[in-house]
């Protein structure tokens, strides 16, 4: 029979190892929740620059309101992983500005041809809102843990890389907000 403390020993082992081992799978989770978060986020992105464009197709808006926000859609559609944050941040202060007139968005969405496009833009600029939100919560839950000295020291995280909240301007217009 083996000494009592050689069994001590190899149960300290066995709980030290689920432990890490748990920690490294909770980390894991983490890293896809985060996968997740990042993907939902640039979907409602799409979404949102999608609606802008279809309503400033729409001719209904004046000349000159229609190009900011075609313009400021078509750069937040095509802009590259470096700048896709000012480009979305352009077409947020866009949105501001073209839509800053309460009585002119209320008189869109008086219009019943263009008021499902306006509570279709309203709703997206929402769900950009709470897209970025979750994504950012879970990056600062995810960076807490990565910070403790156990997963640090024995590199739990692997290779990951480093984790990016998204910061940007995701503010829609009073007008539009969704009820």
């Amino acid at each position: 029979m083996a000494p009592w403390w050689l069994l001590l020993v190899v149960a300290v082992l066995v709980a030290g190892g689920l432990w890490l081992s748990w920690t490294a799978n909770r980390l894991d989770r983490m890293h896809h929740r985060i996968d997740v978060a990042r993907a939902t986020l640039d979907a409602q992105l799409l979404r949102r620059s999608g609606a802008t464009l279809e309503l400033a197709s729409s001719e209904v808006l004046d000349p000159a309101s229609r190009l900011v926000l075609l313009d400021a859609a078509s750069q937040a559609r095509n802009a590259g992983l470096e700048d896709f944050e000012t480009a979305e941040s352009a077409l947020s202060q866009a949105l501001r500005a073209v839509f800053a007139d309460g009585p002119a968005v209320q008189a869109l969405r008086d219009d019943p041809a263009v008021a499902p496009l306006v509570d279709e833009l309203a709703r997206d600029c929402a769900r950009v809102e709470l897209a970025r939100r979750f994504h950012n919560d879970v990056v600062v839950s995810a960076r807490a843990l990565r910070s403790r000295r156990r997963v640090r020291w024995l590199h739990l995280a692997g290779r990951a890389a480093d984790l990016r909240a998204v910061d940007l301007d995701d503010v829609p217009p009073p007008g539009l907000r969704a009820d």
